[in-house]
């Protein structure tokens, strides 16, 4: 018996067409790290639970979901979290604006946002974006 191997129409592999589909890259060991040290900062705030999604753990404050962290995957970059700002005020939304490690998705009309690390010194600011999350959750 003849085995015949599937033929295909691309040069690209199926695993590099889902990654580039679904968005969600492999993020890197730094970023592992920024992510454990936040979420041990998150998990003393009231009302939290985290459950695990594509990757990622997902924070809820009571039923709502706030943020994203990474695990193995990350939004858009190897190293970024997702947060979700429910309806963000003219002054919070020129914050976003103004602050270049926030991108905006087009995930639920513009209410995710993509915050990038880049350093240490990050994680203040990233864990200030989580706390506004957190609140806008309530």
């Amino acid at each position: 018996m003849i085995q015949m191997t599937p033929r295909r129409t691309s040069n690209v592999s199926p695993a590099v067409k889902r990654r580039s589909r679904s968005g969600l890259l492999p993020i890197s060991e730094e970023m592992k790290a920024w992510a454990a040290a936040l979420e041990t900062e998150v998990e003393e705030w009231p009302r939290i639970s985290r459950k695990p999604m594509f990757g990622m753990t997902a924070l809820y404050r009571g039923s709502r979901i706030f943020a994203t962290l990474p695990r193995t995957r990350g939004m858009g970059s190897p190293n970024s979290l997702a947060f979700k700002l429910e309806k963000p005020g003219p002054r919070l939304l020129a914050q976003i604006e103004r602050e270049p490690r926030i991108q905006t998705t087009v995930m639920q009309a513009r209410r995710w946002y993509v915050f990038e690390l880049s350093s240490d010194s990050d994680l203040r600011y990233a864990l200030d974006w989580l706390r506004k999350a957190y609140e806008s959750a309530s």
